[in-house]
């Protein structure tokens, strides 16, 4: 019988290649499993992406997840590669040992709208294996290599020339250049650019003057913030017109969300409130848009100021300041409330979600088997919107009165009888209440094909603060509150519109 120290090579050579070949091969299988590990990470993201497509956004801990998982993939991605390039220089130096190859997903191709440079290797004189200048093209092999072009600063030098008279000897010259800003030297495209990184990417003026610094551009924080105080008011008149054409709407998504503000050396809650124009849903011709206001605190009177002159639809949360608005004596008419089903749904889903259960482990609660059955019909409702989405009011409160009506009026019987065997300690009394306390004003939609059967417009125009937070801590003042908010609602009004 042959031990493993017969099998050893007796000369050093031979030893030498299988230390390299042993080595290229442990190479590889750790190539391999740093490939297998960003392979799953990647799975899991694709799922829980779909997670919140089928099912919606769950919390703002699911969101925190969601960054933890791309940052985790793009960490084993980074691994994965360098593991890849480190076992094909060991398999090179082994004659045995194959080269290791990630699979990738196919790359798209790059978009047809970016120019391209043709570059030409010069083809060769003559044939390489017989010397013969007869050379005949048959044909050519591009390859195509993104490249980006470092931004580049200019000054721009607009040169006035004087003339006198010959005549009178007056002197004429042209008028100077327009600048937005007074006594302004920068240009358009660059008061932009500061705009956008710090109220649509949430740079900090201290963070870009670092940033432009670096790039051998000398721009203090009080000269970015001078340019961005002239230009908030320069803009004023265009925020004043998307305001009118805002509140001008039939129908309007309303929500808020916190913003710390700086005030006496601590910070207070102060709340950023949107409403949020989008009539694409049922087929409406006018121009989305969004509307931004700051305030200290969350008292009623801010969205009674906000809709003084606004009477028709509101989607919103179930917020008692909004109360007023619905108030059949007031003076501009009663606003009509229609509620959110992803509000009424998502604390269904946070009793019968299964996957959050199995990661809790043995304190997980049970799940709730009425809580499963009420998702099951609301998504039932979900899948006849989004059937309808975007078709004319009309159409829309057809379809609803015929396939949706039904499904609700089963759905309410269904949780009055349930409701009505629960004790109230029961976990699922809390969402089966706030929903039929509130039947009439779910049901609306019934009634109105312009009413959608969510919030979302409202969610995803507040986003953009919710990420904020996270770079620039908290506002400096309420008047720096309420310009993020006057310049959001430019921001985000030309992003509904790209």
């Amino acid at each position: 019988m042959n031990t493993a120290a017969d099998s050893l090579p007796s000369d050093l050579a031979t030893a030498h290649a299988m230390i390299l070949a042993e080595r290229a091969a442990r190479i590889a299988a750790e190539a391999a499993r740093s490939n297998d590990a960003a392979l799953v990470a990647h799975l899991k993201l694709e799922i829980e992406k779909l997670r919140r497509e089928l099912y919606g956004s769950r919390s703002e801990r699911k969101a925190r997840l969601l960054e933890q998982m791309e940052l985790q993939l793009e960490d084993l991605e980074t691994a994965a590669s360098e593991d890849e390039l480190a076992a094909g220089k060991a398999a090179a130096r082994s004659q045995t040992v194959r080269i290791f190859e990630r699979k990738r997903p196919s790359r798209k191709p790059f978009p047809e709208h970016l120019p391209r440079e043709r570059i030409v290797i010069a083809a060769p004189e003559s044939c390489p294996c017989c010397g013969s200048p007869k050379l005949s093209k048959l044909g050519e092999d591009i390859t195509e290599t993104l490249e980006v072009i470092p931004r580049r600063w200019k000054i721009i030098q607009t040169v006035r020339e004087k003339f006198s008279c010959r005549e009178c000897e007056r002197i004429t010259q042209p008028p100077a250049p327009f600048h937005v800003t007074p006594r302004g030297f920068a240009g358009p495209n660059l008061l932009a650019m500061i705009l956008f990184e710090k109220f649509g990417q949430h740079q900090p003026l201290n963070r870009q003057s670092e940033r432009y610094a670096r790039e051998g551009i000398d721009l203090s924080v009080s000269t970015l913030a001078d340019q961005v105080g002239a230009c908030a008011t320069a803009l004023q008149p265009l925020h004043e017109l998307i305001e009118a054409h805002v509140l001008a709407a039939e129908r309007l998504h309303g929500d808020d969300t916190t913003v710390p503000i700086l005030a006496k050396g601590k910070t207070v809650t102060g709340h950023i409130w949107t409403y949020v124009r989008d009539d694409r849903s049922f087929g409406g011709r006018a121009p989305p848009a969004a509307l931004y206001y700051a305030s200290r605190d969350r008292r009623q009177e801010h969205p009674e100021r906000h809709l003084r002159g606004f009477a028709g639809i509101l989607q919103a949360d179930a917020y008692s300041g909004y109360n007023a608005l619905y108030d059949p004596s007031r003076t501009q008419g009663a606003i009509t409330p229609a509620l959110c089903w992803s509000h009424a749904r998502r604390q269904f889903f946070e009793l019968a979600d299964i996957a959050a259960n199995a990661r809790r482990g043995r304190q997980a609660p049970a799940i709730s088997p009425i809580a499963f059955e009420a998702v099951k019909r609301i998504d039932a409702l979900f899948d006849i919107e989004r059937a309808i989405n975007g078709l004319d009011a009309g159409e829309r409160l057809r379809v609803r009165q015929e396939q949706s009506r039904p499904l609700l009026t089963a759905l309410e019987a269904w949780l009055r009888d349930e409701r009505s065997r629960l004790s109230r300690s029961a976990s699922v009394v809390k969402p089966i209440d706030y929903l039929l306390r509130r039947w009439d004003r779910f049901t609306g939609f019934l009634d109105d094909g312009r009413i959608c059967l969510t919030n979302n417009a409202a969610e995803r125009a507040l986003r953009g603060f919710a990420l904020g937070r996270k770079s620039w801590l908290f506002a400096g003042s309420e008047r720096g509150a309420a310009r993020a908010a006057a310049m959001s609602t430019l921001i985000t009004t030309a992003k509904l519109n790209d």
